[in-house]
């Protein structure tokens, strides 16, 4: 823990608990005034009571990390910045260290706030996405896998026991006979954009006839969630925080998550992601995968019991769109004013089929090894549209020694990072030179002024 002096969140374990100072004193055997200035603030939350906390109460010592520090910080400068305060950094910090479960509140008091304008701008006619769509409906399923470590235990488990039992990079014949036998349903290949559909009159299950073995698979992996884990999705997306369309986009993807845990089961897969140094390449060959679900895959081990790599995972199109944005860890960009230009996800357009590398720095001082390529998706003929993304797996530099891509780098130097940022309206590197619009409550100087409005400034 880099910042130790959590005594709000212990005071408020202590009250949810319905213990007295004198009695949590007991328990973690330290004196009351001691256990008083660890509350107050005047003395650190020290690596031993941490760990007597944990044998006395069996929490997840993440309550007391600072993992979702840095996440929390950004969203909440995000939300200030949406509403024009310009509120200083130093209270934005003490703010998500001392009182996150507050910090939290004022984020989604924002998010219900965005909601309704958006919700606002469809009635006016001025946005044409369709139910089940909003921006807001989007964040709130992200940020529910989020506040899982983008691991569902419940599903994982039971995806493991079946995926366990077929050969890897080879399930689909294996689930298109469980398909068969447990539900009396067989499979039809057919043309059409639609991936797969299932009809219930016939009990036919049609897939896309220019799926390969590995995106078959995956395909009747996802019915089958549907069909023998319904309750288990339906119980876990009825979260009364999240809206109707949420809990509509939640259900999907907790079916994809068992099924890309069932092609990929958790021990077998972790264990190959281990033994090859976490090269994707080889590790989406022996499991029949493309790069993209091995990515995705990656982002999602963090078994309490068998870690691996804490990973940060994002897709996105040429236009900076997000569309998928999975983590482990605690990095995170803001919901507003775009990602930055700097990071090599963007870079990963222009060298197809190659995979990029880059140590970054946050303004805060921490930094990442990131690595970016660009895919594809799409069989169409001649003049046919494909599908165009880049995707990228970080992780803490802490974990990068543990990667084949930090082959070569010079980890251990801050001057090779590249400075990057969360985006320009909340990021504070004020010379950056690709600094598009100046940070929230922060005048536009004359050099903004030149970069954004003159015609000729030498930009070429």
């Amino acid at each position: 823990m880099s910042k130790t002096y959590l005594g709000v969140r212990l005071r408020r374990l202590r009250e949810e608990r319905g213990l007295t100072q004198a009695a949590l004193a007991r328990a973690l055997e330290i004196s009351p005034s001691y256990l008083n200035q660890i509350e107050q603030n005047a003395r650190p939350l020290t690596v031993p009571v941490l760990l007597k906390l944990n044998a006395a109460f069996g929490l997840d010592v993440q309550l007391f990390s600072e993992a979702d520090e840095a996440r929390l910080i950004t969203e909440l400068r995000g939300a200030f910045a949406e509403q024009g305060a310009g509120i200083a950094m130093a209270e934005v910090r003490e703010l998500a260290s001392a009182m996150p479960d507050v910090a939290r509140s004022i984020i989604a008091m924002q998010r219900r706030l965005r909601e309704t304008a958006d919700r606002a701008d469809l009635f006016a006619g001025h946005i044409t996405e369709g139910p089940g769509q909003s921006p807001a409906a989007f964040e709130a399923v992200r940020d529910w896998f989020y506040e899982r470590r983008n691991h569902v235990v419940d599903l994982d488990m039971t995806a493991e026991a079946i995926g366990d039992k077929l050969p890897p990079g080879r399930m689909a014949p294996g689930l298109i006979d469980r398909l068969a036998g447990r539900h009396g349903i067989r499979i039809a290949q057919s043309a059409g954009e639609a991936l797969r559909r299932y009809d219930p009159s016939t009990r036919i299950l049609h897939l896309a006839e220019h799926l390969d073995p590995g995106q078959m698979a995956f395909q009747i992996a996802t019915q089958l969630a549907f069909l023998e884990q319904g309750e288990t999705i339906a119980r876990l997306s009825e979260d009364p925080a999240l809206s109707t369309d949420a809990r509509t986009l939640l259900r999907i993807g907790l079916a994809n998550y068992f099924a890309g845990a069932l092609i990929l089961p958790y021990r077998t897969f972790l264990a190959a992601a281990e033994a090859a140094r976490y090269d994707i390449t080889l590790i989406a060959r022996r499991f029949g995968v493309g790069f993209e679900t091995t990515c995705h895959r990656l982002s999602t081990l963090q078994r309490p019991d068998a870690r691996g790599v804490p990973f940060f995972f994002i897709r996105v199109d040429r236009a900076g769109n997000i569309s998928k944005r999975q983590s482990a860890t605690d990095f995170h960009f803001s919901r507003i004013g775009g990602s930055c230009p700097l990071w090599n996800i963007y870079e990963a357009f222009a060298r197809p089929g190659e995979i990029i590398r880059q140590v970054a720095q946050m303004p805060d001082g921490r930094s990442y090894l990131w690595i970016a390529r660009q895919v594809q998706s799409g069989q169409g003929g001649f003049g046919a549209p494909v599908k165009t993304f880049a995707v990228a797996l970080g992780c803490d530099l802490t974990h990068a020694e543990r990667l084949v891509y930090a082959r070569g780098l010079d980890l251990r130097n801050p001057e090779t990072a590249t400075r990057i940022g969360p985006g320009c309206k909340v990021c504070e590197r004020a010379a950056c030179p690709q600094r598009a619009f100046p940070m929230v409550g922060r005048p536009l100087t004359a050099r903004h002024e030149e970069a954004r409005f003159a015609p000729y400034s030498g930009t070429g």
